[in-house]
């Protein structure tokens, strides 16, 4: 697995000139850098060694101004070589890169103490005391401090033979199936065009790829690769690396966006983080402070949103937000810092817990979810996340950002998870999950719903579906909610008939009083046959108008006793049934039937004939062609 080494340090301490030593390269590129003297870029090189493995080293600028590329560089290193000067010692942005690589989870390196050429041996010794001191309670303190010279060569092979030693037990964790390359640099090649280039973090791209730059999201096709100035296939994790971009301008490109591939990262405005200021840092962080806040590549403007206090004191950690004035994409995991305007310096620095953040109001119930994600296992990390997603869920994709997991790791967590009742799929298409315990509420919202439904509507035989969906199901996914049924359905808890849905105690009862109108509406409808009374007629002994005894009227349709024909006639469904018989009997021996037809087998007046021989044409038993109708043979 390839190996990254940043360096760190004061400016004109001697890290440029120390890598040109150890490797050959001169990482000052920029004229502007040789005419001043001081590294202003990033700068990259590789260090071969005699068993032909490499190391690859990013040299980053030690002036107070340019820390912001620091951050950069060393957003993608696994361990640091801090250059200190012996004629100064421990200078600011000694002390600060120092801060910056702790708060970036850099926790392994060593120290080159430079230009031990300008000093004596008993200045030389005091100096190695006094870093050695400093550094003891760091993440360096015990490490090798090696004396070297870049002009006179001392200590130069001692300083290989260390760094050989570092990176052979060195052991970076990356992921394999999560390309991403946060952009530092981008130029344009005569015969190529468009070049960006980075530290491969995780993943890897391979020429021919299809590639996306996020946050904006705007699509390319990897046309070559180089990896330390040499062409490659397949461009692995860990290594600096130039793409060359099909389908951009140089223009369409700016530091600090993420290379990857399309459908694998979530660009989003809130970002829910981890936060620890630095014991160094001169006063507290307000809610809502408005900071320099750096990413991988990149340094915006944002805020910071303390949900649980009011300012985040020097050396306390807190679970809060970030929020961008437009979107941008991360991992779980990615290191952040923090700098403030005046005096301009590193006060803070964490993780990001979540790239796609949560609405979550300030002193509410759900910071304490929001803690959740800081959780060490990855089983209640994902539990987390799909509990503060809410009914929305997230996918299976999502989660592969939202979790830093591998997608066969992340696969057998969710099995197990939805084993426990934890994680369930409602989307197979989306492969979205949602929150176990959230899915029992909602199973247990729907009965108490649809019991409150009977008890108002005791008439109705149940809900149909799409009322479902509008009213208690409006703000679920549909294929959510058709979960919550199907376990209810399986549970025996909710009976479905057909489109409608109902408990399964729920029976259709009238109060007393409301069964005298039904017995007087079907009595009247009984006593009509095929001739049916008068709406009017029918409602006048029951001392209700239509609108009070519709309830009545639709359940009389629910049961089977009555059927509607048009607004205002009604038949009961036995005489109806006695003229379908008698159409059918005189197709037996005749082939179409008119009006007169009709009349002559029922000796029904036009008030009722055209009414009832439109209701047949729509239950498909007849076929009206022209002034005739014939028999559909499918209705017999």
């Amino acid at each position: 697995m390839p190996v990254v080494m940043g360096t760190a340090g004061h400016i004109d301490h001697g890290k440029t000139t120390l890598v040109k030593a150890l490797t050959g390269i001169d990482c000052d590129r920029l004229s502007e850098e040789k005419k001043r003297g001081i590294t202003i870029e990033l700068g990259f090189a590789f260090l071969d060694f005699e068993d032909d493995s490499r190391l690859s080293v990013v040299d980053v600028p030690g002036h107070e101004r340019f820390v912001k590329n620091m951050v950069a560089g060393a957003a993608g290193i696994d361990f640091v070589l801090l250059v200190i000067a012996a004629d100064e010692g421990i200078m600011p942005q000694t002390r600060e890169h120092l801060e910056i690589c702790s708060l970036l989870g850099i926790d392994t390196g060593m120290v080159a103490l430079t230009k031990t050429d300008m000093v004596d041996e008993e200045w030389l010794e005091m100096v190695q005391e006094e870093v050695a001191s400093y550094l003891e309670p760091t993440f360096l303190g015990g490490t090798p401090i090696i004396p070297v010279s870049a002009h006179t060569g001392q200590g130069v092979p001692e300083l290989r033979a260390e760094l050989k030693k570092l990176m052979d037990r060195f052991a970076p964790r990356r992921r394999s199936d999560l390309a991403r390359l946060p952009v530092d640099r981008t130029f344009t090649m005569k015969g190529y065009g468009t070049v960006v280039t980075g530290t491969l973090i995780s993943g890897n791209f391979k020429v021919g790829d299809d590639v996306v730059l996020y946050p904006d999201e705007t699509p390319a096709r990897i046309r070559t690769l180089q990896s330390h100035g040499q062409g490659v296939e397949v461009a692995p994790a860990g290594r600096r690396t130039a793409v060359n971009l099909q389908g951009l301008e140089v223009q369409d490109v700016s530091r600090g966006e993420i290379l990857a591939r399309p459908g694998t990262m979530f660009p989003s405005e809130v970002w829910d983080i981890e936060l620890t200021m630095l014991e160094s840092s001169p006063r507290a962080l307000k809610h809502r402070k408005e900071v320099h806040f750096h990413h991988g590549s990149r340094e915006i403007m944002a805020r910071i949103y303390l949900n649980d206090r009011d300012k985040l004191a020097p050396g306390e950690t807190a679970v809060c937000q970030v929020r961008f004035t437009q979107p941008l994409a991360s991992v779980y995991g990615d290191r952040i810092v923090l700098r403030s305007f005046s005096p301009l310096r590193t006060i803070a620095g964490g993780r990001v817990l979540s790239p796609v953040g949560h609405k979550v109001k300030r002193f509410s119930d759900a910071q304490k979810k929001l803690e959740g994600l800081t959780a060490e296992s990855p089983e209640e990390v994902i539990a987390a996340q799909l509990d503060l997603a809410g009914p929305q869920g997230r996918s299976f994709a999502e989660l592969l950002t939202m979790t830093d997991l591998e997608s066969k790791a992340l696969e057998k967590t969710l099995n197990g998870m939805a084993g426990k009742q934890l994680a369930l799929m409602f989307d197979k298409d989306e492969r979205r999950y949602a929150y176990g315990p959230l899915v029992s509420e909602l199973m247990e919202g729907l009965v108490a719903w649809l019991g409150e439904f009977h008890r108002k509507q005791s008439m109705k035989p149940g809900v149909q579906r799409g009322e479902l969906a509008s009213t208690w199901g409006r703000k679920l996914p549909a294929k959510l909610l058709h979960l919550v049924l199907e376990r209810l359905m399986k549970k025996g808890d909710v009976v479905g008939d057909q489109e409608i849905l109902r408990l399964k105690d729920h029976k259709v009862s009238l109060a007393s009083d409301t069964a005298k109108v039904r017995e007087l509406i079907l009595g009247a409808y009984e006593k009509g046959g095929i001739r049916p009374p008068n709406l009017k007629d029918v409602l006048e002994p029951t001392k209700m108008d239509f609108k009070q005894a519709a309830p009545v009227f639709r359940h009389l349709q629910d049961e089977g006793k009555l059927v509607k024909i048009k607004e205002e006639m009604y038949y009961h469904a036995p005489a109806l049934e006695d003229i379908r018989n008698r159409i059918i009997r005189f197709f037996d021996d005749n082939d179409e039937m008119d009006a007169q037809d009709f009349k002559g087998i029922t000796d029904l007046s036009r008030k009722y004939a055209i009414p009832v021989l439109e209701h047949f044409d729509k239950q498909r038993l007849t076929v009206r062609v022209g002034d005739v109708r014939k028999l559909r043979k499918s209705g017999v």
